[in-house]
């Protein structure tokens, strides 16, 4: 089935891309900048097109972002450190930013007749993202459903709602993914800060899956101390 996966660049929606050219069938990659801190995701999700020879698209939506303020990764607000179980990690959520851009996915699937809409929420981040929840897909496709009755019929895929980041980190290693060619960090510095919430969930995803991490983190053992301090 021609799938667009929705792509930032990071480790889990590069891994889904992969994921989607060897099983269903990759349409294109579409990305967003909503205003971010930075768009060195976007990079890479630009270069992972090129790597599987689809097109990649990339929506402006920083009008958008600019009314979702308040967030550590739109705002001039410090990107905290440590584990996404802290409170303090509540600061990096985006309000609807899932929503919104699924909506936009399915309008371009509709336009362009792709069959499925990919994304890579995963079980690691149901605690803190209300948006990368079972519940939420399920109502999510219920909704597209009546917004694109009797116009197309489109699917959202999530084969990882249910997993680790572990599991999928496991599944780009059986799938070759070029792990280093991945950007996660929230910061946006020149290598990974080893710090922020992600950047934790990245090195203590390589060590549950037991592949070795090519990432170049500024602090690379933090995320041991940020794990047992949650």
């Amino acid at each position: 089935m021609d799938t667009i996966v929705i792509c930032s660049g990071g480790l889990d929606s590069v891994t889904l891309a992969h994921k989607t050219a060897a099983e269903r069938g990759l349409a294109a990659l579409l990305s967003f900048d909503y205003g971010q801190r930075h768009v060195k995701e976007v990079e890479s999700a630009r270069a992972c097109a090129a790597r599987l020879g689809v097109p990649h698209r990339v929506v402006d939506l920083r009008g958008v972002g600019a009314a979702l303020s308040g967030s550590a990764l739109t705002d001039d607000v410090d990107v905290p450190d440590g584990h996404y179980a802290e409170e303090t990690m509540k600061i990096t959520i985006v309000p609807n930013r899932n929503a919104i851009m699924l909506a936009v996915a399915f309008g371009m699937a509709a336009a362009q007749k792709a069959g499925a809409v990919a994304a890579a929420v995963h079980g690691g981040d149901h605690f803190i993202y209300p948006d990368c929840r079972p519940g939420f897909v399920a109502a999510f496709q219920a909704m597209q459903d009546h917004a694109l009755e009797g116009v197309a019929e489109v699917s959202l895929w999530t084969p990882y709602v249910h997993g680790s980041k572990a599991d999928i980190v496991a599944d780009g290693a059986r799938l070759g993914v070029p792990f280093a060619e991945t950007w996660s960090c929230y910061k946006g510095g020149a290598r990974h800060c080893g710090r922020c919430g992600t950047c934790v969930e990245r090195r203590e995803a390589f060590h549950l899956a037991g592949v070795d991490d090519p990432t170049a983190y500024d602090d690379p053992d933090y995320w041991q101390a940020a794990v047992e301090g949650r």
